[in-house]
């Protein structure tokens, strides 16, 4: 009779994403803490990568998600404020990854509805790492957002600031991975 007793306090006792699972995001391209490819540095400002989104993945997301948005954000730029390297959103529920490439300037990629905004780069789309020559390596954070909205109420001319305010304010959980890059 203890035993079973002793097997249910074990279970109470485990945190909520061992047994009921959490929000995640991963990548084929892009590992936790490991180093951006070639392929997703952008080709401007003295960086010559080919500048194609990573392909994501999210599973476990909370129940009532009515939308999905990824953002790519680097704390570390010299701006005083980071950067917005790719903000998209309006993603249909029913999607649960994105191809690589999907993040191109034209949308032709996006799922069918979603809106890509401005980045910091001043266009709408991904745009990969650059960060300065000889500084420490940057960390990029890749973030999907789970929101309780069907639609931000944003147009693509929308910066990344004022997406990701409604972001947060609609977000039901959100999923992030962090790789760098340095040059």
């Amino acid at each position: 009779m203890m035993r079973p007793m002793w097997a249910l306090m074990v279970l109470l006792m485990l945190p909520a994403s061992t047994v009921a699972g959490d929000f995640r995001v991963t990548s084929a391209t892009l590992k936790e803490q490991g180093s951006i490819g070639h392929e997703q540095v952008f080709n401007g400002f003295g960086c010559t990568g080919s500048n194609l989104s990573p392909d994501l993945k999210w599973e476990q997301a909370p129940k009532d998600v009515k939308s999905f948005a990824v953002t790519v954000y680097d704390p570390d730029a010299p701006t005083g404020s980071g950067w917005w390297h790719w903000v998209i959103f309006n993603i249909p529920p029913s999607v649960m990854s994105l191809p690589a490439g999907a993040g191109q300037s034209d949308g032709s990629s996006a799922p069918q509805g979603a809106v890509q905004s401005i980045t910091d780069f001043g266009q709408p789309g991904y745009g990969g790492p650059c960060p300065p020559q000889g500084d420490k390596p940057h960390r990029y954070i890749v973030t999907v957002y789970a929101l309780k909205v069907d639609q931000l109420p944003l147009k693509k001319e929308a910066s990344g600031a004022m997406v990701g305010y409604y972001l947060n304010q609609n977000a039901l959980g959100k999923a992030s991975l962090t790789a760098t890059y340095g040059r």
